[in-house]
C-alpha cells in the first residue's frame, strides 16, 4: 500500500546510491522499487534511474533524480533520537565519515547535501527539564559541540 504521506528528496543522478546508504545505516530503513525513465528526460536519459522509493526509520521517502537545480538545504532535516552515546557516534560517524560534514549543535549534512539532527534522549530531556537553570546550562553545553556529548549533557544537567 502507497503512504498517504512521503516525503520527496531531490538528487543529482545519485538517489539510489544515497537511498542505499540510508538502507545501510539506519534501521527500520530499506529500499524499495526502482523506476527507471521509459524515455530521455531533463537531466537524463531512457533506462536511468528517475526515482527510487526508501524508508528511512520508518519514514517513506522518494528519491527523485531531477538534477541539479534544487539542492538539499538545512530548512528540512531528519531528527534522529539516539539511545546512547555508541548510537550517536555510530551514526554520526557514518553520515559524516561518508564525505558528509559536521555542524553544530548535533547537526551534520551527508555527502548528497541532506542534513540530519543526531540527537541523544538525553539532550532532548536536559532541554525540556522543567527547572528552567538545569534546562539553560544542557542548552549551554550543546551550544559548544558539533557531535553531543551525552556525558557531558547530563554532566550540565547536574550542575
Amino acid at each position: 500500500m502507497v503512504s498517504k504521506n512521503t516525503i520527496c528528496l531531490w538528487y543529482d543522478g545519485t538517489a539510489l546510491d544515497a537511498a542505499q546508504f540510508y538502507a545501510r545505516t539506519f534501521p527500520d530503513s530499506a529500499v524499495g522499487a526502482v523506476f527507471r525513465a521509459p524515455g530521455d528526460f531533463p537531466s537524463g536519459k531512457e533506462g536511468d534511474v528517475l526515482t527510487v522509493e526508501f524508508t528511512v526509520l520508518g519514514i517513506p521517502c522518494l528519491g527523485l533524480n531531477g538534477g541539479p537545480t534544487f539542492k538539499h538545504t538545512e530548512a528540512f532535516s531528519f531528527q534522529v533520537a539516539t539511545d546512547d552515546q555508541a548510537e550517536t557516534d555510530r551514526l554520526w560517524d557514518a553520515i559524516v565519515g561518508n564525505d558528509g560534514q559536521e555542524s553544530a549543535c548535533g547537526w551534520c549534512r551527508d555527502k548528497w547535501g541532506l542534513s540530519w539532527q543526531i540527537t541523544p534522549r538525553a539532550l532532548t530531556d536536559g532541554m525540556a527539564d522543567p527547572d528552567r537553570a538545569v534546562a539553560k546550562r544542557v542548552f549551554e553545553a550543546m551550544m559548544q559541540m558539533t557531535k553531543i556529548d551525552i556525558a557531558t549533557i547530563e554532566a550540565a544537567r547536574r550542575g
